[in-house]
């Protein structure tokens, strides 16, 4: 891959696959960026299952009819991975440079993962480089995947015809974008919460830096199958009924129902986010957040929205992408990307990555 070329965002989500080319502008010292390509293909339902690729052949169509459309020349794609197959931990060692760090990881990671070391890709990022700590330790973010899975998506991207050169970690893609984006808070905590189809991704960041993430394996596909089972609808259905724009067929839905299996299941969701928080909030010394920021599929249903800001008690405001991405809108739709910007979060996040970045 070029040096410093950005690789093309892929991320392949449980429902469908996003990807996006962004270009780098300097322009007066500074370094932005403009939208080059986006498109979104859906996937036929339980082509990936909690992580697990079922549909190997319905995913590489997916991406060579993306390719084709999006005419995308570049091969070189980052792509982003979540849920049980993941561990990030921030964890404490001697202070050592990267060099060293990244030879004694093998020997110390195997007290902090649980899966044997032999099965997974290991990656390190010292947070906290310039701390002059008289104690002589540094805090060293872990981040271990399992070979098999990362075998597995990188497989389906080669069957595309595209080349795997960046594997990053889907809640790191979303604080990339959060980064290129807003001003990141130098002395505030703040939650950045990616509710997908089948997982949920936290990171909270604090003074600019990760402390804490958890992937929850609950998300919108929760509202769909309550929406059907309650209900009595199809899959179809309830979808359509999940975001508002469905109008059923059986007189026997009334939105007052469709609203109440909502709420319940946005209580569920809300609580396991709420969970996590507390759980975080229990090891810190200081754990006031100032606001939440929610991205993914699943940030535009309203009902979540409320429950997160009554349950955490911070103001919740949707993540946009692209803000400060220029677009062209004689080339894009600009109503299109308002109404998907919460879905690509994860997708620019990877576009803005380069071949042999760090994770974080």
């Amino acid at each position: 891959m070029a040096k410093g070329r950005l690789a093309v965002g892929l991320d392949i989500g449980s429902t469908g696959i996003k990807m996006i080319q962004l270009k780098e502008l300097r322009r007066r010292g500074q370094i932005g960026y403009a939208l080059q390509s986006f498109g979104m293909k859906p996937l036929p339902p339980e082509a990936i299952v909690d992580g697990a690729l079922m549909n190997s052949t319905a995913i590489v169509q997916a991406m060579q009819e993306l390719v084709a459309e999006l005419k995308v020349k570049q091969r070189e794609v980052a792509i982003g991975v979540s849920g049980h197959s993941v561990i990030i931990k921030k964890i404490s060692m001697p202070r050592m440079t990267q060099e060293e760090l990244e030879e004694s990881i093998q020997w110390e990671a195997e007290q902090y993962i649980p899966f044997d070391v032999k099965d997974v890709n290991i990656d390190t990022q010292i947070l906290n480089p310039d701390a002059n700590d008289a104690t002589g330790q540094m805090d060293v973010l872990l981040v271990a995947a399992k070979k098999d899975m990362i075998n597995d998506y990188t497989t389906v991207v080669s069957e595309a015809g595209l080349q795997p050169a960046v594997v990053d970690v889907d809640a790191f893609a979303v604080q990339n974008t959060f980064s290129a984006n807003y001003e990141v808070p130098a002395n505030e905590s703040i939650v950045l919460i990616n509710a997908g189809a089948s997982v949920v991704n936290i990171n909270i960041i604090a003074n600019g830096m990760t402390v804490f993430t958890r992937d929850v394996t609950i998300g919108g596909n929760q509202f769909t199958e309550e929406i059907q089972k309650q209900l009595n609808v199809s899959y179809e259905e309830a979808e359509a009924l999940k975001i508002g724009g469905g109008r059923s067929d059986s007189d026997a839905v009334v939105p007052q129902e469709v609203e109440r299996v909502m709420g319940t299941v946005a209580e569920q969701v809300a609580g396991e986010i709420q969970r996590s928080l507390d759980f975080y909030a229990g090891t810190a010394a200081d754990a006031t957040f100032s606001k939440v920021f929610l991205s993914g599929g699943t940030a535009k249903i309203p009902a979540l929205f409320k429950t997160i800001e009554t349950r955490v008690g911070v103001p919740v405001e949707i993540l946009n992408p692209f803000k400060n991405i220029e677009i062209d809108n004689r080339k894009f739709d600009p109503a299109f990307i308002l109404d998907v910007a919460p879905m690509a979060a994860v997708a620019v996040g990877l576009a803005l990555r380069k071949a042999g970045d760090k994770i974080g």
